[in-house]
């Protein structure tokens, strides 16, 4: 009988571990994307109720980190031998969670080229938003050991999506009222990016309900 000495052993688990590759921990990867959309999304929150300039360069410089981290995760899938996870639901929740930030920056930069202060509904909105992606970050946190917990988190960030959507159609019949029709097509342009980012919040949610589904 042959024994394996530890030479040969260490060997024998480099060419292992160089022909089956052990696959990235896209559960942590997607926590911290997720997390880095959330210190975003606090932030805006903070601009929407401070309208401060300093807060909103913060946020512009939010989104270079998060495209840094998109990019560094994409490359990171496409190296993958393997995944814990769909490949797809991957990717869709790496976009998604990058959509997020760009929508929070386009919505500071194009306040300030309109000259569009923060107001009640900016404010509720971003706040809702916010919930949202909490719930997010808190999925993907306990998506490898306790997937049901997380499929409670998606469902708690498509709630906080329906709420966006109500303060936005809420903020529109007030808006449009009287003859100020130049603030009223400008701010139905910003109510309009913060919608759009509760949408692909909820689309985030909804890939994170896939994954729980696909790994339970």
């Amino acid at each position: 009988m042959t024994v394996m000495n530890e030479n040969t052993a260490s060997v024998v688990h480099r060419v292992i571990d160089r022909v089956f590759p052990k696959a990235p921990d896209f559960f942590l990867l997607l926590h911290q994307q997720a997390m880095q959309v959330s210190q975003t999304v606090n932030l805006l929150v903070d601009f929407m109720g401070t309208g401060d300039v300093e807060i909103g360069k913060h946020i512009k410089r939010d989104e270079h980190a998060a495209d840094t981290i998109k990019i560094s995760n994409i490359h990171t899938l496409n190296e993958a031998f393997s995944t814990q996870m769909d490949r797809e639901d991957i990717y869709r929740a790496i976009m998604d969670l990058d959509a997020i930030v760009n929508y929070c920056k386009d919505t500071v930069n194009e306040m300030d080229m309109l000259g569009i202060a923060p107001d009640r509904y900016t404010y509720e909105m971003a706040s809702a938003l916010r919930v949202g992606c909490l719930a997010i970050s808190a999925g993907f946190t306990r998506l490898g050991e306790s997937p049901a917990e997380a499929a409670h988190d998606a469902d708690a960030a498509r709630k906080a999506d329906r709420h966006v959507e109500k303060l936005y159609r809420k903020a529109l019949a007030e808006l449009f009222q009287g003859d100020d029709y130049l603030n009223m097509l400008k701010r139905r342009e910003i109510y309009q990016h913060l919608a759009r980012a509760a949408d692909r919040m909820a689309h985030c949610a909804n890939t994170l309900h896939d994954i729980v589904v696909k790994i339970s």
